[in-house]
């Protein structure tokens, strides 16, 4: 998969930020137990504001954000090789799609999140956080946070494939954090934290099926300025396959298998590797918001009979 040749990357459309990390540093509170913790309740999203405040601290977090997208971000050759200029790109072609189908579908109006590519530490609305977090999205500041050095992770640690839709996947699932704060839906969440019914999962498994609505329309509707071509050139099945591998590695069962070497459905918060599959291709598919009623789901391993 790769960006249409021609278009531009905003320079506005993002900010710079952190830290080396000096404070803010991981509280573990029980070795790597906490850590566990942490990556099952952050690690692609969900809402972080109850969470930092009790793995980072708030002493000598480096710089806030300064506006602009990274000064070699200019076109979608630069998003094409470098991964930071990806996912500013990224969120360009979500901010077109969602400007489009968000009130179409909802009568509801798209606001941009705001974007941040820190790495280190960083001081957030929802309190400060590290590197160490993954990808997340604050309600609080309506703001999606990527150290890009995640993605290597996702790889090396969580046995993704390092596929450009892999990556794109993670920023979309973030921005499908914002849609839901949007639509008024991201506060169920924290009333159901954990099980594998909760509300916690069914708000993720919701964020991965607005991801895959934004990768339906990616590479057929035209992108703002682009002469008529779409952000991303035709998806092919290696391309989904690429998405459905990230969506894998981070399910509950995969991380806790590989952690604990045991599944405890009890103590999810994102669901299954298999879950998180169906509901990226569920909006995939179909292209519908009302695909991705997770909440009223009767089966969430099976989004089509929901």
């Amino acid at each position: 998969m790769t960006f249409n040749e021609g278009l531009q990357i905003d320079p506005n459309r993002a900010s710079s930020g952190g830290g080396p990390g000096m404070g803010g540093k991981l509280a573990l509170g029980g070795g790597a137990g906490g850590l566990i913790v942490l990556v099952l309740t952050l690690l692609l999203g969900g809402d972080p504001g109850s969470v930092l405040g009790q793995f980072t601290g708030a002493q000598d977090v480096q710089s806030q954000p300064t506006a602009g997208t990274p000064e070699h971000c200019r076109t979608a050759a630069d998003a094409n090789r470098y991964v930071d200029c990806r996912v500013v790109l990224t969120a360009q072609s979500l901010d077109a799609v969602w400007a489009v189908e968000l009130p179409k579908q909802t009568g509801v109006d798209y606001v941009e999140p705001k974007l941040v590519l820190f790495s280190g530490a960083i001081s957030t609305g929802c309190g400060n956080a590290t590197s160490a977090v993954g990808p997340f999205y604050c309600p609080a500041d309506q703001t999606a946070y990527f150290d890009v050095s995640f993605f290597q992770e996702l790889v090396d640690r969580f046995g993704s494939s390092g596929g450009p839709l892999a990556q794109e996947y993670v920023v979309a699932h973030e921005v499908g954090h914002h849609i839901q704060t949007l639509l008024g839906d991201i506060g169920r969440s924290q009333r159901d934290p954990r099980g594998p019914e909760s509300g916690a999962v069914r708000t993720e498994l919701q964020a991965d099926c607005y991801a895959g609505i934004w990768a339906h329309y990616a590479d057929k509707m035209p992108a703002p300025g682009g002469n008529g071509q779409p952000f991303l050139q035709k998806l092919t099945d290696a391309d989904i396959r690429d998405a459905l591998s990230a969506a894998s590695a981070v399910g509950d069962d995969r991380i806790q298998r590989a952690a604990q070497g045991r599944v405890n459905p009890e103590a999810w918060t994102h669901g299954s590797s298999e879950q998180r599959q169906k509901w990226f291709l569920a909006g995939y598919q179909t292209g519908q918001v009302q695909a991705c009623d997770t909440y009223s789901a009767r089966d969430l391993n099976n989004p089509s009979t929901s």
